[in-house]
């Protein structure tokens, strides 16, 4: 017979208990096992996730598609911003018709069937069935001038590629938004150090899974084969199923609750547009009241938990959004930063390999290239070295010293280490660019493409790999903890949905920006370079922003400062106190 939801009480209408607790050690022993079920599945999504993400430039940069260099940067700054920016979706399914249980079970079958088209774009015939024949470039008659534009035309496949990498987006965000508070309901019952031991292995999954994909795929991508290393991913999401449907007789699984997003646009529209809301009032008086459906068996909060919830939300609204610039500046480290990387010396591993040896243009032949992807992992192992040792050691010494931040001062450190790490690429960018015009480049082939870099190492780029790691812990970790902790209980999901989708808002401006210089006159307009960048100022795009983020950062100060002034107040202290429990 299951056991009640806590001592004393019985489930919920409608939540199903676990199957298999059956002797008094049970629970515990239970809990934890679906805890594990939960961290493998979210380690092997984000294997999956970073394996697609993570060389994706080079994909559409290949000769399978010729893509120039701005076309696929822009195209994985969409998948990274849609895969955050549809996270609301997923939460707010989950909450008003499927249940998180169903949601994620969907969303890995979506995910599964999306993630298939990789890996079939990655041989001729699959190319031909999903996307026609490439297009053959046109002879153009001799140009009389230096540089003359060249027409355009629009990339091979990308209605095809864009809208497989948009589905593939809302799978992973439905996911995101759905998996982390499932797992939570796993282990609520082992008490509060519970669930924050299980948020910071949950952390620590994400990055297992990041470095297992990019060790291991990220290098079959760019030396074996696309094919090969798309498959991968793939074959991880369909394990990944399978375990979360093998481990449902563990699971603790509740219905869908209703969502508040229609009570807090009605109160928005009542409080920003009164003549509008008065016009909607008197056309639908039904559906305009505040008040929840007697009817319903779910009873939602009441009018005047509304009001208290839509006041909490506009004190945090200002400070996420003030966050979206860093967004902005962290996911270059997946677009621009591995644009750049391709165009610095990339060394050879296992050079005196047999048989897999390459020359481009005449240079001398060549093993396995280093992936650029790789990079990557210098933000990855700083994670999962500096969470620890931060978690272990420095707070518990900050706490002893009364000197911990706060979440906010947090956030405020990490922008910084955000800042330093833009301003660091665009002074690289620039010492690349004086090899660039000194006529010092090295010829390497990569995959099938073969790139025109500057005789600077890559290693080059780890310190604003390092620096971007850094501001992850401070700017990221902290910005989650923000959002869950000052959100009312009612609306914890809400507002997790909103950091997640205000990060892809960041993602999507950074590749708006970047489209926007790409127009003729634009720093990043160099359409003679079919995917090299070296008549490009992409040093100058870097400044930009820096200064972006530097003047978010000021604004941020300013609105952090007032919001812990006027949290430190007696009638907000005995507010929160009934809010949040």
């Amino acid at each position: 017979m299951p056991r009640p939801h806590a001592p004393g009480a019985p489930p919920g209408p409608g939540e199903r208990r676990p199957l298999l607790e059956r002797r008094p050690r049970g629970p515990r022993r239970w809990r934890r096992a679906a805890a594990a079920a939960v961290l493998l599945v979210q380690m092997l999504e984000r294997a999956a996730f970073f394996g697609v993400a993570g060389n994706l430039v080079l994909y559409l940069n290949s000769a399978n598609f010729q893509w120039e260099g701005g076309q696929a940067s822009r195209a994985a700054l969409v998948f990274l911003g849609a895969s955050y920016l549809l996270a609301p979706v997923g939460g707010w399914l989950a909450d008003v018709y499927l249940g998180r249980f169903r949601a994620i079970a969907l969303s890995l079958l979506l995910y599964l069937v999306a993630s298939s088209l990789l890996p079939a774009t990655a041989v001729p015939d699959g190319r031909r069935s999903f996307c026609g024949e490439l297009p053959e470039s046109p002879l153009l008659p001799a140009c009389p001038k230096h540089d003359c534009p060249r027409p355009w035309h629009p990339p091979y496949c990308a209605p095809t590629l864009y809208v497989g990498l948009l589905l593939l987006a809302l799978a992973t965000s439905s996911v995101r938004s759905n998996l982390t508070s499932f797992g939570a309901d796993q282990v609520m019952d082992l008490g509060r150090h519970a669930s924050r031991r299980f948020f910071n292995w949950f952390y620590w999954s994400i990055n297992v899974g990041a470095v297992l994909s990019l060790l291991v795929v990220a290098f079959i991508q760019q030396n074996i084969s696309f094919l090969v290393g798309y498959s991968i991913p793939m074959g991880c999401v369909g394990l990944a199923f399978f375990v979360f449907l093998f481990a449902t007789p563990v699971f603790i699984t509740k219905p869908p609750t209703g969502s508040q997003v229609s009570s807090m646009l009605k109160l928005a529209l009542q409080n920003c547009c009164p003549w509008l809301w008065c016009r909607h009032s008197a056309r639908d008086p039904q559906h305009a009241q505040l008040l929840p459906d007697p009817r319903s068996p779910w009873r939602g909060p009441s009018p005047q938990e509304d009001i208290a919830n839509f006041r909490v939300l506009a004190k945090i609204l200002p400070v996420l959004v003030t966050l979206v610039p860093y967004w902005m500046v962290y996911f270059q480290m997946q677009s621009t930063y591995v644009l750049q990387g391709l165009h610095l010396h990339i060394p050879n591993i296992f050079p005196d390999y047999p048989g897999n040896s390459s020359v481009a243009l005449g240079a001398q032949s060549s093993g396995y290239k280093i992936p650029e992807a790789w990079l990557l992992l210098a933000n990855v192992v700083v994670v999962l070295i500096l969470v620890p040792v931060k978690d272990h050691l420095l707070d518990p010494l900050l706490l002893r010293c009364k000197l911990l931040p706060s979440a906010l001062q947090k956030m405020a450190l990490g922008m910084f280490f955000g800042f330093a790490s833009v301003i660091v690429a665009g002074f690289l960018e620039m010492k690349r660019l004086e090899y660039i015009h000194h006529n010092q480049t090295v010829s390497q082939q990569i995959g099938e493409n073969v790139y025109y870099a500057a005789p600077l190492s890559i290693w080059w780029q780890i310190p604003q790999y390092l620096l971007i790691g850094i501001s992850e812990i401070f700017a990221s970790i902290p910005g989650l903890e923000f959002a869950y902790s000052e959100a009312p209980r009612s609306m914890q999901g809400a507002i997790m949905g909103i950091f997640f989708f205000l990060s892809g808002v960041g993602s999507l401006l950074g590749s708006s920006l970047e489209a926007l210089l790409s127009l003729p006159g634009g720093w990043l307009y160099c359409p003679k370079d079919h995917g090299n960048i070296n008549n490009c100022r992409m040093d100058w795009y870097f400044f930009l922003l820096a200064g972006i983020q530097a003047a978010a950062a000021l604004l941020f100060m300013w609105i952090a400062g007032r919001y812990e002034r006027a949290a430190h107040g007696p009638a907000s202290q005995s507010c929160a106190s009934r809010d949040r429990g």
